[in-house]
């Protein structure tokens, strides 16, 4: 029986990512490497942090990849309070609304640093209607290692089998699945050369799986 719905945050609550990419591509540049889409999309779903680390690997540069992190959080910071046109992903406020309404435990779980999770949650107003959130960025390890999502269950006090996963990454859905919970994968427009393949449903729109659409046994 679904009692706990499990959120990543971008790319599924909100759409960071454009400007998350441009932070990205600011801090390439001032340290002056050259970092392809395909390396860029691989990251998709990753916490900041392991993210430097793999970029230092490659690149052997000189920098650390806790310094990284800080420049591209500096710009991250600067792009969130100066771009007006950050909102809500269509749909996902009135699904957060319907199943908190029904009853169920929502927990945030997402790779984002605590910092600007907090950040979006007060600009949207949408603390009330979580129980816990949880940061990626102070585990031990990121998607698609299963940690996150494990951890959210157990803030949940739910087992695995009562919980469902909205994810929109090939990282986050691999996470999910090893962590053993059904997973939703949401396919959107925003989150580009993913793979939705290990996802038990792959949705288009929020709609499809409102409260009402959801049947008396689970999964859905």
């Amino acid at each position: 029986m679904l009692k706990a719905v499990l959120f990543d945050m971008d790319g599924v609550i909100v759409d960071t990512e454009p400007l998350h990419r441009k932070a990205y591509f600011k801090m390439f540049e001032e340290v002056n490497i050259d970092v392809s889409e395909a390396l860029y999309d691989s990251f998709t779903g990753q916490a900041t942090l392991p993210i430097c680390r793999t970029l230092c690997q490659h690149f052997s540069i000189s920098e650390t990849p806790e310094n990284l992190v800080s420049i591209k959080r500096k710009h991250f910071k600067y792009l969130f309070e100066n771009d007006n046109e950050l909102a809500l992903l269509d749909g996902v406020h009135e699904l957060i609304k319907d199943y908190h309404a029904n009853g169920l435990t929502l927990i945030l779980a997402s790779s984002a640093s605590m910092p600007n999770i907090n950040r979006i949650f007060e600009r949207f107003d949408l603390d009330k209607y979580f129980n816990a959130k949880i940061s990626g960025a102070d585990l031990k390890a990121s998607k698609p290692h299963p940690e996150i999502f494990i951890k959210a269950a157990e803030l949940a006090n739910e087992h695995g089998d009562n919980c469902m996963v909205i994810e929109d990454s090939t990282n986050g859905i691999a996470a999910a699945k090893a962590a053993n919970i059904y997973c939703v994968g949401f396919k959107s427009p925003h989150s580009v050369n993913q793979n939705y393949s290990k996802a038990d449903r792959v949705i288009m729109s929020f709609d499809e799986i409102l409260f009402s659409k959801l049947t008396d046994s689970f999964p859905i």
